[in-house]
């Protein structure tokens, strides 16, 4: 007969068994967060041609290899398929592709350094403005006054839709693969901007995408024409030059492709905005 005493110690024994296994389970899942959390800054903040963000917000050219970037990034973007809100508008121009150009190094700076720049993209799902400040990053407002003066970025996909942790919309690759860009680097630019101050991009931020591993130390100055938007405040390492404004329209039409979610990560772990989103012309010109 079980006594009162090793009734008790029994249920004590059963008690610590099942917080351990709790505890084993939730060490379980935080390991499993992290690998995902890891890919998800590997796709974002590493690819494009002279960039890549990013990641959040990355970018690479196609000799190079991807570099993970790191940031908070809690968990990996939905995998459900949302409607298309711009199908209609894609189908239009669809089969116009981006043209093939690439310089062997950045164009000297001409721009106002005083002035400010407009961008302006306009998209299958609608318009936005982007104002740059040339004082601030002289390089790459510069690039991308060329960039867009030839044509470089129309008809080419945004391609990549970050919804998990970090809230970027990623642009800017002819290839539309993340591995793209016009064949010159520019360097990192207002990273002591008081907007990021403290690992916070706000939303309306666009900032280029690039190579730097934090843990390395190295792929700094590699921005070349990939960038991203942020569409809702993100927290991200000061790593990434932030070189414009996105206009209150044009936040509208970052929400509308946010909401249609993102795709499942394909071979590369880059996760597509569920939106076809196709900047069909950019233009630059003083504000």
């Amino acid at each position: 007969m079980v006594s009162n005493e090793q009734r008790r110690r029994q249920l004590a024994r059963e008690k610590y068994l099942r917080q351990q296994q709790r505890r084993e389970t939730a060490r379980h899942k935080s390991r499993q967060r992290n690998v995902v959390i890891a890919a998800v800054l590997a796709v974002v903040l590493a690819g494009g041609g002279a960039v890549a963000a990013t990641g959040a917000l990355s970018g690479k050219d196609k000799d190079k290899k991807d570099d993970a970037a790191s940031s908070a990034t809690p968990s990996a973007a939905p995998t459900s398929k949302a409607p298309d809100p711009c199908a209609k508008e894609a189908k239009a121009v669809a089969g116009k592709k981006p043209k093939k150009m690439s310089w062997k190094k950045e164009l000297a700076v001409t721009i106002d350094k005083s002035a400010s720049y407009t961008m302006k993209l306009e998209t299958t799902c609608g318009d936005i403005s982007v104002t740059m400040d040339a004082g601030k990053a002289p390089h790459t407002v510069n690039s991308f006054s060329f960039l867009a003066g030839k044509g470089y970025f129309d008809h080419t996909k945004c391609h990549r839709l970050v919804n998990q942790g970090i809230y970027v919309l990623q642009c800017g690759d002819p290839q539309g693969t993340g591995a793209g860009g016009p064949g010159y680097t520019i360097p990192d630019e207002n990273l002591k901007d008081a907007s990021i101050k403290g690992g916070k991009y706000p939303a309306g931020t666009v900032a280029m995408a690039n190579q730097y591993n934090p843990q390395t130390k190295q792929g700094r100055n590699t921005g070349g024409s990939q960038f991203f938007l942020v569409y809702k405040k993100s927290n991200l390492p000061p790593d990434y030059t932030p070189f414009g404004t996105v206009d209150k329209a044009g936040m509208k039409v970052l929400s509308k492709i946010a909401n249609a979610g993102a795709a499942p990560p394909d071979q590369t772990m880059n996760t597509a905005p569920n939106a076809s989103v196709v900047i069909n012309k950019a233009t630059v010109g003083k504000s």
